[in-house]
């Protein structure tokens, strides 16, 4: 990078933290930041967005997208009473009857979008729309046995028997944010429709779907540092893994933020569906355990949020381009998110847990919105991108300085989705029902329009 550049970066941070919003207890930041980016957000550096009462269908199907989807379905679900949140479940369908279902050989991001097909399912069977439910269900069960049957596994001559490839060109490597995209979809799958086949084929894919999580934890996990590192290859000489995994362990270098949210945010996902009498539950609760504590001690005192290098703070900064370790706003959300849903099913402590949660959300508030002056709000401060090959070490100047990772300033998926997660979390430890927010300006969409009239 240049220095011309970097200096247009910290400024451009900086500044733009200067404007992040003071937390309002009043409002409902879930619909709030939905009504402003449903219909523009980023996905890397295009520009997406869903049919809304102001915007036309601009999407793909894609892991970042199939996120925001989700989490706008999951909203729709919690406040499907307020007839201001109806565009919610219309433009989520209708990106999901006009995308094509787009998966590669064995590339499990590629199956995080059908994640969307079970709210879509119940709600159609609630409308009336039979024929469509029956699509989404079928759908769902392409991808969940896409995965379960077809997936690249680690050969039984490695450690790791059984778990799925992170992708088909990353040969027998596993990395934490694959849990999400394909075990997690896998387990909401059972959760909907495993008994439909029988105890013997529930039970065996539930076991399945424990082995993914039970191999990332046994060989990601550092008990002295209690963090998971980003990946792990079951054969860190070959020619896929030798640039970045370490050759005895087979770990990646470092612990970056958001993998390690996926991971948890897998993991109280999971567990949300996961039979309560089946043997690796408590396996499952303890994992989620030990990650929530080791956060614990990484939650940054001041902002309540966490850095995008989770064993350092501010103070360690790239060699090659000379940017600190930053507050990382997608990380954040997701643990903020995994904690409260975690309390919220009873696999984590709520006196221990409460507060540390309860500061996330405010510091997601305070460190990560911007209030604009048309009423809208906006995400800073996400990692655009990053990943593991033959040209990415995965150590620490590369979460910092890589030629694919750079700090987002414009609301990126990978933060919307999940901070609109996190929200409804703590909404629901609120049991508010309607936002009062009022917009700086009248804002150009019916939702504002309709709050205005009804007060």
């Amino acid at each position: 990078m240049s220095k011309k550049y970097l200096l247009i970066l910290f400024f451009s941070v900086f500044a733009v933290s200067l404007f992040a919003a003071t937390f309002r207890t009043d409002s409902l930041y879930s619909k709030w930041i939905i009504d402003s980016r449903m219909g523009d957000f980023r996905n890397k550096n295009s520009t997406e967005g869903f049919k809304t009462p102001n915007n036309t269908r601009n999407t793909i199907w894609d892991y970042v997208t199939g996120l925001v989807a989700k989490s706008i379905l999951m909203t729709y679900e919690q406040y499907s009473a307020d007839p201001r949140c109806a565009y919610y479940f219309d433009g989520i369908q209708d990106y999901a009857d006009n995308s094509t279902m787009v998966l590669g050989a064995s590339n499990i991001d590629d199956l995080n979008a059908a994640k969307i097909y079970f709210e879509l399912y119940r709600f159609a069977l609630q409308k009336g729309q039979t024929s469509k439910a029956a699509t989404y269900k079928a759908n769902a069960t392409i991808c969940r046995n896409k995965l379960k049957t077809e997936h690249t596994r680690i050969a039984g001559n490695l450690p790791g028997k059984g778990g799925f490839w992170h992708k088909y060109q990353y040969t027998n490597q596993m990395w934490l944010d694959g849990l999400y995209m394909g075990p997690a979809m896998y387990a909401e799958w059972q959760g909907n429709f495993g008994v439909e086949l029988g105890d013997a084929d529930n039970t065996a894919s539930w076991n399945d779907i424990a082995l993914q999580f039970d191999t990332v934890f046994k060989y990601t996990w550092d008990a002295q540092k209690k963090l998971n590192y980003h990946a792990w290859s079951a054969e860190p000489l070959n020619a896929a893994s030798s640039f970045w995994a370490n050759a005895s362990t087979g770990r990646s270098q470092e612990f970056w933020g958001r993998g390690v949210g996926w991971f948890f945010a897998a993991l109280v996902d999971v567990l949300e569906y996961m039979p309560t009498n089946h043997p690796a539950r408590t396996r499952l609760v303890n994992y989620t355990n030990l990650v929530a504590d080791g956060l614990k001690s990484r939650q940054d005192v001041t902002s309540g949020c966490w850095f995008q290098l989770l064993q350092f703070d501010n103070s360690k900064n790239g060699t090659s381009c000379n940017v600190n370790n930053y507050l990382e706003s997608s990380a954040s959300s997701m643990f903020t998110y995994s904690y409260f849903k975690g309390m919220r099913l009873g696999v984590l402590d709520k006196i221990i847990y409460k507060p540390i949660a309860d500061k996330a959300y405010k510091g997601l508030i305070e460190n990560f919105v911007v209030e604009e002056t048309n009423g809208k709000i906006k995400l800073i401060q996400s990692c655009e991108s990053a990943g593991l090959s033959g040209t990415r070490k995965g150590d620490a100047n590369y979460y910092l300085c890589g030629s694919d990772v750079a700090i987002h300033n414009n609301t990126e998926g990978k933060v919307l989705g999940p901070f609109i997660m996190a929200s409804l979390e703590y909404e629901k430890t609120k049991q508010t029902g309607t936002s009062t927010i009022i917009p700086k300006k009248k804002m150009k969409s019916c939702w504002f329009k309709q709050l205005k009239a009804s007060k």
